[in-house]
C-alpha cells in the first residue's frame, strides 16, 4: 500500500477548511492506493535515475491494482 494525496471533491474541501480556519492549522488528507513493484528493464532503469537527477526527486516504479 503507498500513500499519496487524496483527491477530494468540493464539499471535501469545504470541510477541511473550515475545520483548519476554526483550529488555525494545516490538514493534510492522504489516501491508500493497492500497487505492486513494476517489472522494468535496466535501461528503463536508467531513465528513472536520471529524470530523478534531472528533478531533484525519488521516483517509484509501481504498477496500480
Amino acid at each position: 500500500m503507498l500513500w499519496g494525496f487524496s483527491v477530494l471533491k468540493d464539499e471535501q474541501m469545504k470541510a477541511i477548511a473550515e475545520l483548519e480556519e476554526k483550529m488555525n492549522i494545516t490538514l493534510l488528507a492522504f489516501s491508500g492506493i493497492n500497487i505492486s513493484n513494476a517489472e522494468i528493464t535496466n535501461g528503463d532503469l536508467e531513465q528513472i535515475r536520471k529524470l530523478e537527477a534531472d528533478l531533484g526527486l525519488s521516483l517509484v516504479a509501481v504498477n496500480v491494482e
